[in-house]
């Protein structure tokens, strides 16, 4: 058998290998990314209840407005993030990297939100 993409396939390798043992509860529910070519979204989940409690992306208006590179725009999606997380009440999160290696927008995404106060 033939993988058609090798990269999606290693990282959906990775990303469920990763998912056995992170998990969102209520107390502590789950902040997962996705990264497309030209976007990046961010979200955290309650498992328990198979709910999205907070969702950030690039595309909201204050972001997608401002002309800046994509790790300047992940940096903006990870502080909006934290910041739509407090008014929630959701302090502390589980990190979840999606299987995408944590560096470049990964990275600079989970350090704003680290900024913005989310504890993880």
């Amino acid at each position: 058998m033939a993988i058609k993409n090798k990269k999606v396939f290693r990282r959906n390798r990775i990303k469920m290998r990763v998912r056995k043992h992170i998990y969102g509860t209520a107390e502590r529910p789950r902040l997962t990314v996705f990264r497309s070519n030209k976007q990046i979204y961010a979200q955290i989940i309650n498992d328990d209840e198979n709910k999205t409690l907070v969702a950030a992306s690039s595309r909201e208006n204050g972001i997608e407005d401002k002309k800046v590179n994509k790790i300047e725009q992940a940096k903006l999606v990870g502080a909006l993030i934290a910041e739509k997380a407090k008014n929630a009440g959701i302090e502390s999160v589980v990190f979840d990297r999606n299987g995408y290696l944590y560096h470049g927008r990964i990275k600079s995404l989970a350090e704003a939100a680290r900024e913005g106060g989310l504890k993880f």
